[in-house]
């Protein structure tokens, strides 16, 4: 049972700073299950522009619409005759070659034109074609657990220092940021004590809680001064700047899947490329290929072939690179897919191409899918949700069409 976040902030004026660092509040989110299939989603923040690390060298328009973004296509990585990725993927060009990784090309959600990050990362983890209420937005992996038979709290798990409306919703998830340490000064351990003496549900909560905070190798300290507790913090944060962020989150996920966990959920920010895209890129590239990686490294061959890895991102870019050698805010983007269970080796999807009729509105990619239906395969083919179900209470509303193959 997960304590509900408001019950524990009422407490957090006795606590002190420490309720600060509680990972309590600050989620990561992971699911367990039966069967033996994992299923990670990764959000991409910040609106990756799909055709710059899935280029498609085999439509003309594409250096003429890219002058400066597509200049470098001798030190392209090719993918087939049509498609190349961006040099930042490098790393992960051995899982292509093994079949591990693949692209879904011109997928998006139903949002369109406005074009906000806020409400294009809402509805993709809202999995709806329109905006809910505050208040009553439910998350599409929250939403699939209740048809997991045997699923548990810790079924699923949401990482990261952001709440994750992807696995909100009625079912119970654990969360878990890789920042913290847990740690409680004298008066608020007693305090905690008391309330848990005659509350058996906070009590569970703080017991996963302790659980959580030291499963990273951190510390759990129930005895500190108000400076020894600002010192770790402090400590906290300059870790959290260093980079490796990440590298912490993708160990904590993958030794939760190779356990009894089942679904877990982050994201990897860094995509919004207005200006200097050439080397702004580079920097979300290298970490999503350093977590994709870590991930294959700690699950194990045994476990990584029986992951799917989807990575999703709220929006693609502009097909035209604007004055400042970006890329504005589009529509039309790109799935990427890793993972042992995966199909890969190829590029799924249509390609609407490049010419000024083909384009959305005339300045945007042009979706030819909806990426909810290749999240719903996976689903499908990963824990066997009846299809009718993904359509009518996941997805609302949602054609999946035929089977599209995503898994082995």
């Amino acid at each position: 049972m997960i304590l509900p976040r408001r019950k524990f902030l009422s407490l957090s004026a006795a606590i002190g700073c420490s309720a600060a660092a509680s990972p309590l509040l600050t989620p990561v989110s992971l699911a367990s299950a039966p069967g033996d299939r994992r299923l990670i989603v990764i959000v991409l923040r910040g609106g990756m522009d799909g055709i710059d690390v899935l280029r498609p060298w085999g439509d003309r328009t594409f250096k003429a619409l890219r002058p400066t973004l597509a200049k470098d296509q001798n030190n392209a990585l090719d993918l087939n005759d049509f498609y190349g990725v961006h040099a930042g993927l490098k790393d992960l060009m051995p899982l292509w070659k093994d079949g591990n990784l693949g692209f879904v090309q011109a997928t998006s959600t139903p949002y369109r034109d406005k074009r906000s990050h806020f409400d294009g990362q809402d509805l993709l983890e809202a999995g709806t074609s329109a905006l809910a209420p505050l208040g009553r937005r439910t998350g599409w992996l929250n939403r699939m657990l209740p048809y997991l038979a045997g699923a548990e709290e810790r079924t699923a798990f949401a990482l990261g220092r952001e709440d994750m409306l992807l696995l909100t919703g009625d079912a119970p998830v654990s969360n878990w940021s890789p920042e913290v340490d847990l740690t409680l000064s004298s008066q608020g351990l007693r305090l905690l004590e008391m309330t848990m003496h005659s509350d058996p549900e906070m009590a569970a909560a703080m017991a996963e809680a302790i659980m959580l905070a030291g499963s990273d190798g951190d510390s759990v300290t129930f005895e500190m001064s108000d400076q020894e507790m600002m010192s770790e913090m402090a400590e906290d944060a300059k870790k959290a700047r260093t980079g490796q962020t990440h590298l912490k989150i993708a160990d904590f996920a993958a030794e939760q899947l190779r356990a009894d966990s089942r679904i877990a959920s982050f994201s990897v920010g860094g995509w919004d490329t207005h200006a200097n895209q050439q080397r702004a890129l580079n920097a979300p590239l290298k970490r999503l290929s350093e977590v994709i990686l870590r991930l294959k490294e700690g699950l194990g061959l045994q476990v990584w072939g029986k992951t799917s890895i989807l990575c999703m991102t709220e929006f693609g870019r502009t097909v035209r690179e604007n004055g400042t050698q970006g890329t504005d805010h589009g529509t039309g983007g790109t799935m990427i897919m890793a993972g042992g269970a995966i199909r890969g080796g190829q590029v799924f999807g249509d390609w609407p191409g490049l010419k000024e009729a083909d384009l959305y509105k005339g300045r945007d990619l042009m979706p030819t899918s909806d990426v909810r239906a290749w999240a719903a395969w996976a689903m499908h083919d990963s824990f066997g949700v009846p299809q009718s179900i993904l359509e009518s209470e996941v997805f609302s509303g949602l054609d999946m069409g035929r089977s599209p193959g995503l898994l082995l």
